[in-house]
């Protein structure tokens, strides 16, 4: 049933996202931005998908910290190994743009200084938890470090309202957008099909996870015996 579920999930993914890929391709060009701005279309999925995952991340953690169950520090390490690919996306694409609009790759702004942090903070976790080899130690330990990284979710979020960036203020869903509603219509759609796909791709990562520490406690069962 499991499989069945992330099967339908994933072709619905990727039908929606065929379908919007499609639709954005026959956008004639932006006012302001010209062709560029479809860059956003993918730009900010990217990012809505990683703010999930490290969300379920943050929630697993805490879950595990609660309960030691092992099954929260799986579905966190899953979730926090998908979230660092899909911000890995989010600076690349977010860079992309700024190349074609500011002239320029990077700039040390509040959002593109923050959103960096957030990338080295997941990753310190993910190089925290192959350092610590005892298997609750790792799990205790990641699951403080993650609360602490998750810290800088809101910083990155609400920065572009708390100071004067480089970075624009928000073009979709906001009353000071210059985008058409149905340019934001499609822009919604592309960001269920990018999260569900996170979702399909954390499950599998899940089921890896699962599958990596049940071998590993056979051989240490096996070098005990």
């Amino acid at each position: 049933m499991r499989d069945k579920i992330l099967y339908f999930l994933g072709v619905v993914a990727f039908v929606i996202l065929a379908r919007d890929i499609y639709v954005i391709a026959r956008f004639p060009a932006e006012a302001n931005q010209g062709y560029a701005f479809k860059i956003l279309f993918f730009h900010l999925p990217a990012w809505a998908a990683a703010g999930t995952a490290v969300t379920t991340a943050l929630v697993t953690s805490v879950m595990f910290l609660a309960t030691k169950n092992f099954k929260y520090d799986a579905t966190a390490v899953a979730a926090t190994e998908v979230g660092v690919a899909f911000i890995s996306v989010g600076l690349v694409t977010g860079s992309i743009w700024g190349r074609v609009i500011w002239g320029i790759w990077w700039t040390w702004d509040a959002r593109l200084t923050s959103a960096l942090v957030l990338w080295l903070l997941y990753a310190g976790y993910l190089m925290l938890r192959h350092a610590i080899e005892e298997p609750t130690q790792r799990a205790t330990f990641a699951a403080v470090f993650s609360i602490f990284a998750f810290i800088d979710v809101p910083i990155v979020y609400f920065s572009i309202r708390w100071w004067r960036t480089q970075h624009p203020s928000p073009v979709f869903f906001s009353s000071s957008g210059s985008f058409p509603p149905d340019w934001s219509t499609v822009m919604l759609w592309n960001i269920l099909a990018i999260v569900m796909l996170a979702v399909v791709i954390v499950a599998v990562r899940l089921r890896q996870e699962e599958t990596q520490r049940e071998i590993d406690y056979l051989r240490r069962l096996a070098h005990a015996i």
